[in-house]
């Protein structure tokens, strides 16, 4: 309620338009008042995570010339990753840091903006001279900060339906393609099926019966993997299989324990290598090849590795494994039977506290650090769904928003080439298996 105006009135001005201006004005001031005092809520607070990764960093560096550029990889919009790197110049000025240009600068800090589940991970790599590149990193709560712009990570991770069926689908193998796939192989419990697109719709080509005399474990689990002297080789429980397409169809398949390719041919060491992670140069590292030995009873990897990954010929028994390039050395991440990922780098291994589920694959790509890895969500979420990850240091933080899955994710394999995997799930409505390909594009 407007109060009353002791001023003398104004000659010929009506007095109820006088108090509804007068209302109005107070309105609007009071509408501002709450809009000043809900964006000075809103407002995150980076001060103290500022000052903490400006003394990691002169604890480094020492007093000097720096030169510092930012990457923003986070869902935090323009606003907010100005106050950061504003704050961070201001610490470190504090902190007798004198900016200047790369080329006129003692050392240089590229300081990326990332996040994962439950913070914001601010990650500094520091270079002076010729030497090693030092890694500091801080963390800070996304708690309390609702409606992340997820739509702003910097790469896409894009789901594409491959085929569906009722029977248990194992693997998919993209066999030809243009622009989109137009020929696979399906692996199945009992065969494998080979469809190609004719006039827009899948056809069935070729179905070849797999023999074996002894019953698969009840989580039956499967590879394609492609061969060198036939087409493609298809990997169960105690048993391989050689499938060949071209020409008359041929499948034969014997009792075996040989290990199981972990590292797509696309990844190998005799196909290009990408960048490192964490690295900005197009200095690149080798993926060497590795496998692991299946239980032929049961519905993971026993941990015996060939070759041995360092000093560590075996790990934990695990489900899936991925890997993260490094500039010397690779790091191997195992989806273990404990329910955590083991990190292990040829002279650790090192039980991570993150919360990913059973399911992880590797992949290459042209974006941001060259190379990611996709995870399933850990068992307790609400719906399953894959996010794409990167390890500037050893903790992942994500560089996509999460895709979400019509049901339980059974197998996550990289595809050959290694630029995409292979995502299998089964749908709750409908009950069908359904296979999808999933693709990182670089930007928002």
């Amino acid at each position: 309620m407007c109060k009353a105006i002791y001023n003398s009135a104004i000659p010929k001005v009506n007095l109820k338009s006088v108090n509804q201006s007068c209302c109005s004005a107070s309105r609007l001031g009071f509408a501002l008042l709450v809009l000043l005092l809900s964006t000075a809520v809103l407002a995150a607070d980076w001060s103290g995570a500022e000052q903490q990764l400006a003394k990691k960093i002169v604890a480094v560096t020492g007093p000097g010339t720096m030169s510092l550029t930012v990457e923003n990889r986070s869902s935090l919009g323009r606003r907010d990753s100005d106050l950061v790197q504003n704050g961070l110049r201001s610490a470190l000025e504090q902190s007798g840091i004198h900016f200047a240009k790369s080329d006129q600068a003692a050392a240089s800090v590229a300081l990326t903006l990332s996040e994962n589940e439950s913070s914001y991970v601010w990650v500094a790599q520091i270079q002076q001279g010729a030497g090693e590149s030092v890694v500091a990193m801080v963390s800070v709560p996304r708690s309390g900060r609702s409606g992340a712009a997820y739509e702003s990570m910097p790469i896409t991770l894009r789901k594409v339906l491959l085929w569906s069926q009722e029977d248990h689908i194992l693997d998919v193998a993209v066999l030809e393609e243009n622009g989109t796939p137009s020929r696979i192989a399906v692996l199945g419990a009992e065969k494998v099926s080979v469809y190609r697109i004719q006039n827009g719709k899948w056809e069935a080509e070729q179905t070849l019966a797999i023999g074996n005399p002894k019953p698969w474990p009840l989580d039956v689990r499967g590879r394609l993997i492609p061969a060198l002297d036939h087409t493609l080789d298809a990997y169960l429980p105690g048993v391989r299989c050689h499938v060949n397409i071209t020409g008359a169809p041929l499948m034969a398949c014997r009792g075996s324990d040989d290990p199981w390719p972990l590292v797509s041919g696309g990844m190998s060491t005799s196909s290009p290598v990408f960048p490192s992670a964490g690295s900005s140069t197009t200095t690149s590292t080798a993926v060497p090849a590795l496998a692991g030995f299946f239980a032929s009873t049961r519905n993971y990897f026993t941990g015996v590795l060939s070759p041995a990954v360092g000093k560590f010929g075996t790990v934990p028994k695990f489900y899936t494994a991925a890997f993260v390039p490094r500039e010397k050395y690779t790091l191997w991440l195992f989806a273990s039977g404990d329910g955590k990922v083991h990190l292990v780098d040829g002279m650790n291994d090192q039980r991570s506290s993150f919360e990913w589920g059973s399911d992880i694959a590797a992949v290459k790509t042209g974006c941001g650090a060259g190379s990611q890895v996709l995870a399933t969500a850990s068992g307790d979420q609400a719906e399953d769904s894959i996010r794409a990850f990167e390890f500037p240091d050893r903790d992942p933080v994500a560089v996509s928003a999460a895709v979400a899955f019509p049901g339980p994710v059974s197998a996550l394999w990289t595809e050959a080439r290694g630029d995409s995997a292979i995502a299998i799930a089964r749908n709750r409505d409908t009950g069908n298996y359904e296979a999808f390909r999933l693709s990182l594009a670089c930007g928002q």
